[in-house]
């Protein structure tokens, strides 16, 4: 089980660093052309670009923590907060009736719970 929570951690930690990294280094306008992105278009920049920052700093807690042997407590608590931000990317989606989009946060939002999950309950890091 530890394996297979290692692997959803690098998962979601390849997901967060590339959608981290296109919201904060492409212009909005030009995400705002891509499929998926067309939210960005009736966002302000500033949130485009805070959320990508979320994302990276996201990708460093689903691995960084367990990988120094620093504060490991911090995987499933960013695993729990990537819960929180895939619901809202859900609803921005729903709300847009972009259904395909929702479906693929849900598949994110379930490998970030599998992680919380197991992290908190019986496979945490230990020392």
């Amino acid at each position: 089980m530890n394996t297979a929570l290692w692997i959803a951690a690098g998962l979601l930690t390849a997901v967060a660093l590339t959608g981290g990294f296109t919201k904060v280094f492409v212009p909005t306008a030009k995400l705002a052309e891509a499929p998926g992105g067309q939210w960005t278009g009736s966002a302000g920049d500033g949130f485009v670009k805070a959320l990508g920052g979320l994302e990276l700093l996201a990708a460093a807690g689903l691995v960084l923590p367990a990988v120094v042997g620093v504060a490991p407590v911090m995987v499933p608590v960013t695993a729990a907060c990537w819960v929180l931000l895939m619901v809202g990317a859900m609803v921005t989606h729903g709300r847009r009736g972009e259904g395909g989009f929702v479906a693929l946060n849900l598949l994110y939002l379930a490998i970030a719970l599998f992680i919380a999950v197991g992290r908190f309950g019986p496979w945490p890091f230990t020392g």
